[in-house]
């Protein structure tokens, strides 16, 4: 399989199934904690899609911001399953819009991160890890809230 179908089949198949897991969630699950060190849904998606602009920002070659201290959470205004849906899917269409014309070559290209250089295709890669981690998460969190169910499709 060429490298192109490989790094973004990956990704895209990562955010279709993200999604699919967020929209099985019911509203109240977005920003429920489930203890003092538990992060909510609304969190863990900030976080990814934090993650994803920063990463998208190293491919387009800008600058990116110092990451923060400590874990991510969601500010005010990203808390209801409307505001994380909204965000999360514009978020994962940024980053599938700037890795689909991508070429081999393309995704050959090394990028400056903070902690050294790596290639696009290893961003996607990661990107497609780190999302596939945190569906874990709400998976598990589905689970803490009684529904077992299997929801891909």
């Amino acid at each position: 399989m060429e490298m192109k179908t490989s790094a973004t089949k990956s990704l895209q198949n990562a955010c279709s199934l993200f999604s699919q897991d967020l929209e099985a969630l019911p509203e109240e699950a977005f920003a429920k904690s489930f203890g003092p060190a538990t992060r909510t849904v609304a969190d863990l998606v900030y976080e990814v899609n934090m993650v994803n602009d920063h990463i998208g920002m190293a491919m387009r070659g800008e600058e990116q911001p110092k990451w923060p201290d400590g874990w991510v959470k969601a500010p005010a205004d990203f808390q209801t399953k409307q505001a994380v849906m909204k965000g999360w899917e514009e978020s994962s269409q940024r980053i599938m819009n700037l890795v689909a014309p991508f070429t081999d070559a393309d995704l050959e290209v090394m990028v400056k991160e903070g902690d050294g250089e790596r290639t696009r295709a290893d961003r996607c890669r990661f990107m497609a890890l780190h999302i596939w981690y945190h569906s874990g998460q709400l998976n598990f969190i589905q689970t803490l809230l009684g529904d077992d169910a299997w929801h891909w499709k």
